[in-house]
């Protein structure tokens, strides 16, 4: 039942059905009517309780987790590589997040910073 897997959402974010609910710009009560009459919210409601959750819209509706190799597996090696240092060197997801949201001339200064430094070793 998809009020079930909300509220363990909203237990391990650890806010109230009502307050996740006021965060996403929904109603107060609109948990209230999920567990009330076992509805499942539209697709625009889906998208933004997923959102705001960071799961997908299908776990939402299935409960099932997705599986997060499956997409790796069919890469390079050395972007298989890449990936595994980005997972477990705190650096390096430290640039990653700070540069996930940069435009365009911001990762071009980064990355002239980063040239510079190279010539200067």
């Amino acid at each position: 039942m998809f009020y079930d897997l909300f509220c363990q959402l909203c237990e391990k974010k650890g806010v109230s059905v009502t307050r996740a609910a006021v965060e996403m710009g929904l109603s107060r009560t609109i948990g209230s009517k999920w567990k009330r009459t076992g509805a499942t919210p539209n697709g625009e409601t889906l998208n933004r309780i997923a959102e705001y959750f960071g799961v997908t819209t299908d776990y939402l509706l299935t409960g099932d987790e997705p599986n997060k190799n499956a997409a790796i597996d069919n890469v390079d090696d050395d972007l298989r590589e890449y990936l595994d240092e980005l997972r477990s060197r705190p650096e390096t997801r430290l640039l990653f997040s700070v540069t996930k949201n940069a435009t365009k001339s911001q990762i071009e200064a980064i990355v002239k910073m980063i040239e510079e430094m190279q010539s200067n070793t």
